[in-house]
């Protein structure tokens, strides 16, 4: 016959301070509180295991011979739950983002640091550019750009802003004069981007105020930015690739860049997850990550 935990801890309690009065005050509550528990106690075992009287209140024996047992397993009991409740905030468990592949530029560099502070947590990355509903999929959080984001959503910057670049070999802009203004696009075989849902880019351009869209033509539509660059470096046309993604072609001189007036900075990527009171310890830990992040070193 079992007993809930509460009730032997007040059992134990009244033969300590030998008081159901004393041990009344000590949790908190009243004394027929105390009373009724006990004489539960005493029913669900079929034992009596306080002498009453109206001055004192003593252990009988089958009482004295459960106090011998039960007091070291209630303090094993009891460390044991102040250990659980310290490791209740450490990071523990798997932690499910999603994320486009434009993302993987930046948490590359978070991750070294998070999983080596973080040991205990699984982390799974699923790269998806398509827009998902992370509760729906069953993510914990994931990342996208500002402007992706739903309003219920708790939003961390995550990353530097963002700058497009427009780019091509030097081999093919010696044969096409570089564009210089957006319109020049549609003179060139432009790398198209094709988004998941099959629509193609608009590439999107900003100088002192004014705003232009253009529908470029050319020989390939891609979804897939890695394919993008390794078409501009063959020097199969001009591509629009986040700066990041050019920056080495760039720095070398393997690629060559056109319109850069033409492409301002941007917000860049967030974190979002759930607006919930508590979100897990692992969670929470990799949004502390987030914010203390920098983005990527200069090489």
């Amino acid at each position: 016959m079992t007993a809930p935990l509460p009730d032997l801890e007040l059992f134990l309690d009244v033969a300590r301070l030998g008081s159901f009065a004393r041990a009344a005050r000590a949790h908190g509550v009243s004394r027929s509180a105390v009373s009724h528990a006990i004489r539960t106690l005493e029913e669900r075992l079929g034992l009596r295991l306080l002498h009453r009287t109206t001055r004192s209140v003593a252990p009988t024996e089958a009482g004295a011979t459960l106090i011998a047992e039960l007091g070291p397993a209630l303090a094993t009991v009891s460390e044991a739950l102040a250990r659980a409740g310290e490791r209740r905030d450490e990071p523990a468990g798997t932690l499910r983002l999603n994320m486009p592949h434009m993302a993987t530029l930046v948490l590359a560099r978070l991750l070294p640091g998070f999983v080596r502070a973080c040991p205990r947590v699984r982390l799974e990355v699923a790269t998806d550019d398509a827009l998902v509903d992370i509760v729906r999929e069953g993510f914990d959080a994931g990342i996208r750009f500002g402007e992706s984001l739903a309003q219920d959503m708790v939003a961390v910057p995550f990353g530097p802003s963002q700058r497009f670049a427009v780019v091509a070999s030097p081999e093919y802009f010696a044969a096409h004069p570089a564009p210089r203004v957006p319109a020049d696009l549609l003179g060139h075989a432009c790398i198209g981007i094709r988004f998941p849902s099959g629509v193609p880019y608009r590439w999107e351009f900003e100088k002192d105020g004014h705003q232009t869209a253009v529908a470029v033509e050319g020989p390939l539509l891609l979804d897939d930015f890695a394919l993008i660059l390794a078409a501009t470096r063959a020097g199969l046309g001009v591509a629009l690739l986040f700066e990041a993604q050019a920056k080495t072609d760039l720095t070398s001189g393997r690629l060559v860049r056109a319109l850069e007036d033409w492409c301002p900075p941007f917000p860049g990527l967030h974190l979002y997850y759930p607006g919930r009171r508590q979100p897990p310890a692992a969670l929470r830990a990799f949004v502390a990550a987030v914010r203390q992040f920098d983005g990527w070193d200069e090489d």
